[in-house]
């Protein structure tokens, strides 16, 4: 996802949704890493208040306090259906990642199915590349490679990035590939793309590719047209309001600092 989802769509959750209706099953697992940020409280609360409204299992995984918090991560992920990433700055996520090995545990969980998804860095980290903007300026930087090609996400929530990744993409530092506006998501099956998705009406996305023309090699990008989601069947939520909500949100948030 280019951006979207619980972090910045609390009234529409479509394309949270549309990710449980992905990891299949009556009540999916579902586990949520928050390393890109610093495992926040506020982004682990928000998603226990969404995710605790659906029909699913849902759990986070903190690299930050797993000493108070140990867990063996390899069984722990493996046993998902769905893996939930969410976003900040992509370079520390894969440094710490790599850190405790959950870049190998990740590729194994992919191969035999568990469903990645993610958000920003969450989004960008699957790619062989992504813009990121960790030390301040947008600029291309190297992710894990399951996928191939590159993404840039918010491109139209954060507009500077695209530029970076048009002339990334026209130098060749990267290869061509997406780029996805805030609450647009890109399916893929196996490393195809099958589907683009969007929260909202009005979004897109891009296939960004190098070609050679006659005044050499040029970029062009492509729209893809997204499909619009719509309420999705057999996902039970519940209508919370707002003040229930915020208090959810609060008493998680304190039981963690304690």
């Amino acid at each position: 996802m280019g951006g979207g989802g619980f972090t910045s769509e609390q009234r529409n959750t479509a394309l949270d949704d549309f990710i449980l209706t992905l990891a299949g099953g009556r009540e999916p697992r579902i586990l949520f890493l928050p390393t890109a940020s610093g495992d926040p409280n506020a982004q682990i609360a928000a998603f226990r208040t969404t995710f605790g409204e659906r029909a699913c299992r849902a759990h986070h995984l903190s690299l930050f306090r797993l000493e108070q918090e140990p867990a063996d991560l390899r069984r722990l992920i493996l046993g998902q259906d769905a893996v939930y990433v969410g976003g900040g700055s992509m370079r520390n996520l894969l440094a710490i990642w790599r850190e405790h090995g959950l870049d190998v545990i990740l590729r194994e969980a992919w191969e035999t199915g568990v469903l990645l998804a993610g958000l920003s860095a969450g989004g960008m980290c699957w790619f062989q590349h992504g813009i990121t903007r960790s030390t301040g300026r947008p600029e291309p930087a190297p992710a894990l490679g399951f996928l191939p090609g590159s993404l840039s996400v918010h491109y139209d929530g954060d507009p500077i990035r695209r530029p970076a990744f048009l002339d990334a993409v026209a130098r060749g530092a990267i290869p061509g590939g997406y780029g996805a506006d805030d609450g647009v998501g890109l399916l893929f099956e196996d490393t195809a793309l099958v589907r683009v998705v969007a929260s909202k009406p009005g979004t897109h996305a891009y296939r960004v590719q190098r070609v050679a023309g006659e005044g050499g090699e040029t970029v062009v990008e492509s729209v893809l047209q997204p499909e619009l989601l719509a309420p999705v069947p057999g996902v039970p939520s519940r209508e919370v309001p707002d003040d229930i909500r915020e208090f959810r949100a609060e008493r998680y948030a304190a039981a963690r600092r304690r």
